[in-house]
């Protein structure tokens, strides 16, 4: 049995923790806190560290990194160097040539990097994907998804960084390929250097459009996916207390030139209900020893380049 150690006891690291003891992969936790540290190893029966250097002198099997974002280079380097395989939280860095520099380290010493996207195995896109390849919707038109809710604001990171990188890793993986440009406008209400709501443009080889709106500034909370092809279109709510697929049978015609709005009735498209973050850990540790094609480490190189092309867009509209 593999196993696996937890940098990170915060909120999203218990998540990993409690997830890898139900799988029986857990094998340590590193948390700084003392204290916190404490409390989780009364919970789960497991070799703790305060000193990731510590936890590196063992011989776990691999690492997950759900420390905070400034700290996830830094974190994956050090074990990457080791020879270690990782799965770090996204956004995996955050600059592009920190990302490059991790792609290029797992590669050198033979370990596996893994981003956090942990929406890539979540049931409902998986099957949302078959769908598209399948033809279901002819050829793929646009895409968009809106992530929105009051709350949680960040200080120190905005709404675009801390809501979309989830966006940017499942658009991209319904097209194929990722984005060739974007654009990108936002607006800041609350802090001085933070924005609070976004709006992207992505486009894609072969003419495919997409954006992504974002905001935590909104009265309800909205994580809606809307996919349109030539023959029909897909909307899921994973927001929704039934996350439903739907697909609207419903599409354009010309007849003598003349353009024909053709409707049927929806489908409802039934998919396996399972936890993305189970699924995600127990893809991870079953491919330890192989290689990681879904949310590898390039897949993340490509979101981050996103982040800070848009980050790069917004800070030239204000100048």
């Amino acid at each position: 049995m593999k196993k696996i150690c937890v940098i990170g006891g915060g909120r999203w690291g218990q998540n990993h923790i409690r997830t890898l003891f139900e799988l029986g992969n857990l094998g340590g936790i590193v948390e700084s806190n003392p204290k916190r540290l404490e409390d989780l190893l009364s919970k789960y029966p497991v070799e703790g560290f305060t000193d990731l250097d510590k936890a590196l002198e063992k011989d776990f099997d691999g690492f997950t990194v759900a420390a905070p974002a400034p700290l996830h280079y830094e974190i994956a380097k050090k074990i990457l160097e080791k020879g270690k395989s990782v799965l770090v939280e996204k956004p995996m860095t955050l600059s592009t040539e920190t990302s490059k520099e991790l792609v290029e380290l797992a590669k050198k010493n033979n370990a596996q990097l893994m981003v956090g996207h942990v929406l890539l195995f979540h049931p409902a896109i998986i099957k949302i994907k078959e769908l598209i390849d399948s033809g279901k919707i002819g050829d793929l038109y646009y895409l968009y998804s809106t992530r929105l809710n009051l709350g949680t604001v960040r200080t120190e990171e905005n709404v675009f960084w801390s809501f979309a990188p989830h966006d940017i890793s499942v658009l991209d993986y319904f097209v194929g390929h990722a984005s060739e440009s974007i654009e990108s406008k936002g607006v800041k209400f609350l802090q001085k250097n933070v924005y609070d709501y976004t709006m992207t443009q992505l486009t894609y080889p072969n003419n495919i459009h997409a954006h992504i709106f974002v905001s935590w500034l909104h009265p309800f909370k909205e994580q809606r996916l809307v996919v349109i092809g030539s023959k029909g279109m897909i909307s899921f709510e994973d927001s929704s207390p039934e996350k439903e697929i739907k697909f609207y049978d419903k599409h354009i015609e010309f007849e003598q030139g003349i353009p024909i709005k053709v409707e049927n009735p929806i489908e409802i498209i039934p998919y396996e209900k399972a936890q993305p973050l189970t699924e995600e850990l127990k893809y991870f540790v079953e491919n330890l020893d192989k290689k990681i094609k879904v949310a590898d480490g390039q897949s993340g190189y490509e979101v981050v380049k996103v982040l800070e092309k848009a980050q790069e867009l917004l800070d030239k509209a204000e100048r």
